[in-house]
């Protein structure tokens, strides 16, 4: 069967366009023109005004390899090809001794040729960098969903920034899953860094997502990715490499006027409703996920009052351990006291702008902040808080 049609690429001035769709920016061959004919007038002028116009010229060797560093190769052919009759036809006529006229002449002919080979090889691997790269962020939307995130209960927006822009995918996770149980919320912070790290937040997020629609209770949930961890955790062991924990906080949210909270070893969300902000959750946190063998308390919910209109501000630990030049921790709940009335949103972007600000842009580490607001159409008048276990009725 034959593929989905695709639509030729068109040919842009100042981009470099191949059929892959990869696009490198280039300059446009107008200026290339400009430049290279403003050179050779620079050049000759100087020549004539001092008398040594056939020496000169012998600097327009070097304007091709400014070429091969900015153009594509047929720009960079171009230039090369022109500074080669500039410099060939004027030495060729010159009464300077053969063996010089020959060796400038295949000079000028050999740099140019290098020049357009540097300029390939430059186009080359740029374009995989793009590849790579748009690779990278097509897995970034699979493991972490672009914000806003929607559902019946809630709005959750925010901000996503790993401290390696390159990589685009951090240790620190999140997501939102719509079950039949009401909304459930997942933000969390992967023990260290690098590739393993993504690997571990790979499987909790993976873990999450199936799990959500399963289990009937946020705690069984929990369970599931306690689970993911230590499995992760294990094959780790078996290839040599080290153990990882993860901090969380999981969210269950339905149409009561409560919702759920398990804590596991993460910074507890704060809850901003009418001008006020508070802490919710505060001495229920558990052993982070991975470490549940350590304590013999099992996890257990905890219940707060979410009301309507009301925002709850999650974050990882990139955001209340960012620090100032002279070593102060960003104060996030006396940030949050002045932005209690914005939306979701204006709240997640302010607090990133204000702590750049404040860090005075030294990011130490990956940084995820959600901001999940409160339906004010989705509470019900009857309900009575049921927990998320209880399935809704048939």
């Amino acid at each position: 069967m034959a593929g989905p049609l695709r639509a030729a690429p068109v040919p842009v001035e100042g981009r470099a366009e191949r059929d892959d769709g990869t696009t490198i920016r280039t300059p446009p061959t107008r200026a290339v023109v400009l430049v290279t004919v403003a050179a050779t007038v620079v050049t000759l002028t100087l020549g004539a005004a001092t008398g040594t116009a056939v020496l000169l010229l012998g600097l327009l060797v070097f304007l091709p390899a400014f070429a091969a560093a900015l153009c594509t190769p047929r720009q960079t052919a171009l230039v090369s090809a022109w500074v080669s009759v500039l410099v060939i036809v004027p030495v060729a006529l010159s009464e300077e001794r053969l063996t010089d006229r020959v060796i400038l002449a295949l000079f000028a002919l050999g740099f140019g040729a290098l020049a357009v080979y540097g300029s390939w090889l430059r186009i080359t691997r740029e374009e995989a960098l793009v590849r790579l790269r748009s690779t990278a962020a097509a897995m970034q939307r699979q493991i972490l969903r672009p914000l806003p995130l929607l559902t019946d209960d809630v709005l959750v927006d925010g901000v996503y920034e790993p401290v390696q822009q390159d990589k685009l995918v951090g240790g620190d996770i999140y997501d939102v899953a719509a079950t039949p149980w009401g909304t459930r919320v997942l933000i969390g912070d992967v023990q260290g860094k690098g590739l393993a790290a993504i690997g571990m937040a790979i499987d909790v997020v993976g873990a999450f997502r199936e799990a959500a629609h399963r289990e009937p209770t946020v705690t069984a949930l929990v369970d599931s990715l306690e689970a993911a961890v230590v499995r992760h955790n294990r094959y780790a062991e078996q290839r040599g490499e080290p153990e990882r924990f993860v901090t969380a906080v999981v969210l269950g949210v339905d149409a009561g006027t409560e919702t759920q909270l398990v804590t596991c070893g993460h910074i507890p969300p704060y809850l901003l409703h009418e001008g006020a902000v508070t802490a919710v959750g505060g001495g229920t946190e558990h052993a982070p996920l991975g470490l549940a063998d350590l304590v013999d308390e099992p996890r257990t919910v905890s219940w707060f009052p979410f009301p309507a209109g009301a925002t709850l501000l999650l974050c990882t630990d990139g955001l209340t351990e960012a620090r100032s030049p002279t070593g102060t921790f960003y104060p996030l709940e006396a940030r949050l006291a002045d932005r209690v009335d914005i939306t979701a949103g204006q709240l997640t972007h302010a607090l990133v702008d204000d702590v750049h600000a404040f860090a005075e842009g030294a990011q130490q580490d990956d940084l995820a902040v959600l901001a999940v607001r409160r339906s004010p159409h989705r509470i019900s008048s009857t309900s009575t808080s049921a927990p998320l276990g209880t399935a809704p009725a048939a």
